[in-house]
């Protein structure tokens, strides 16, 4: 009976490595985590602190990947932790309805309620249903854009990554893109032939599509500024000429910010545009990561009209036995809440102050590259000009990333490990830990520069 417990914690990431693929495919519970597209063996975390985290060996890392975005205020923040602590104490679930649920709701409708210039409120969803993941949240949305308008055909974007649910997986970004393969097995034809992918910030094949599918495209998912292959950000005005196109068809727009929701700012990249004066209106918007506070937890938003199609009240059915865990609801409303006007003027600051520095050392090699952001989000490309699609973001010395994350590594910067993903900052990350990036910047260029295809 205890043929696979070995008793012993591993205390070397070879031997925390050697254990899992034992027991779990390619040893790694996400795909990306495997180090396949870096090389080497993954590194096993066995706790974090602030902008740090800590190895199974022992070693302390300056952490510029952020759980992939929910550590918006630094690794186990004290009132994040207490608001966990708390609701553990009393339960760790139920399977019904809790008042945490409604709270973390009004916060997130509240977040997303602007006043314009005009004096008039502009809300950029009505209603809020909580799920668990991410890809339960995307997921569910084409299922209720296509309950909502009786329609088959979905349109995504090439390198946009919503989840990896059958509809979505064709030329997705993230896992996708790291392992080089364009789609998944287990995805019928006839599950693919409904979604249609064109190039992302392309007008024209948006209005070509359109007119050839119009009166059967059901909806338009676009994450609302690209963070999966890379970070590639909209044009600007592209949100609202996918919403305009999509409305002059019948179809909706569902606009995905699980990464950028509530980092981008306050009110995600949705309020940015906002700010920024081009405004647009999302049918459904998708979040996760932050409204979770780092536990599993997401949510679907929309109109009010297009929400009340879901069960109980409408013929669109979702459910899940851990949506509105109390113990995720509470931890994320503890990260909103500790969320004000500082940490979004801290995020992109000190973003740039580390993207500049890692930029200058690389030009300093002469290793052609590009820095591309979306709000506080960044990513390094090794090209000299920042895409504007896939392909463009597939353009790239990708030989170069692997050593420069294994130097990063090796002098204490934990990267994402691919070049195709998104850089995260925290609130917590101080002038220390910026300063030790900066320290690894050096003999990172170099090892990129000495990369050979």
């Amino acid at each position: 009976m205890t043929r696979f417990i070995s008793g012993r914690t591993p205390t070397t990431n070879a031997e925390a490595f050697e254990r899992a693929l034992a027991v779990t495919p390619g040893g790694v519970n996400s795909p990306v985590r495997a180090f396949r597209s870096v090389g080497g063996t993954p590194v096993f975390l066995a706790s974090g602190h602030g902008p740090y985290v800590v190895d199974v060996e022992g070693t302390e890392y300056v952490d510029l990947v952020g759980q992939w975005g929910p550590a918006l205020l630094g690794h186990a923040h004290p009132d994040v932790i207490a608001a966990a602590r708390a609701a553990v104490d009393k339960g760790l679930g139920f399977g019904a309805a809790s008042t945490g649920e409604v709270e973390l709701a009004e916060l997130v409708l509240d977040r997303l309620t602007l006043t314009g210039p005009d004096g008039a409120e502009r809300r950029g969803i009505e209603k809020l249903r909580l799920v668990s993941t991410g890809t339960e949240a995307t997921m569910t949305a084409i299922r209720l854009a296509r309950g909502a308008t009786g329609r088959p055909l979905l349109v995504k974007f090439a390198g946009h990554y919503h989840g990896h649910s059958d509809s979505l997986l064709s030329e997705a970004g993230s896992g996708i893109a790291t392992l080089g393969i364009p789609g998944s097995a287990g995805i019928t034809p006839e599950t693919a032939a409904q979604t249609i992918v064109i190039p992302y910030n392309d007008e024209d094949a948006l209005a070509e599509v359109f007119a050839a599918h119009g009166d059967r495209i059901a909806a338009v998912i676009t994450e609302a500024a690209a963070a999966n292959m890379g970070v590639v950000p909209p044009k600007p005005g592209f949100n609202r000429l996918l919403a305009d196109t999509a409305h002059a068809h019948g179809a909706l727009l569902i606009v995905d910010e699980v990464m950028t929701g509530f980092r981008s700012t306050a009110a995600g990249w949705w309020g940015l545009e906002e700010r920024e004066g081009v405004p647009y209106e999302a049918d459904l918007m998708t979040f996760g990561k932050i409204i979770g506070g780092g536990l599993p937890l997401a949510g679907l938003g929309g109109r009010a009209e297009i929400l009340d199609l879901l069960a109980p009240l409408g013929p669109v059915y979702q459910a899940g036995t851990l949506s509105g865990n109390p113990v995720a609801v509470a931890t994320g409303a503890a990260m909103l809440r500790g969320a004000g006007p500082e940490v979004y003027e801290h995020l992109p600051r000190v973003a740039h102050e580390i993207a500049d520095g890692l930029s200058e050392a690389l030009s300093a090699e002469g290793v052609a590259h590009t820095v591309a952001w979306a709000g506080s989000q960044f990513s390094i490309f090794f090209r000299d000009s920042a895409p504007q699609n896939y392909a463009e973001a597939q353009a790239q010395d990708v030989f170069r990333f692997g050593p420069y994350f294994h130097a990063m590594l090796e002098h204490g910067v934990s990267l994402p490990p691919s070049v195709y993903e998104a850089w995260f900052v925290s609130a917590a990350h101080d002038d220390a830990a910026v300063e030790r990036v900066l320290a690894a910047a050096v003999p990172a260029a170099k090892a990129a520069a000495a990369a050979r295809p």
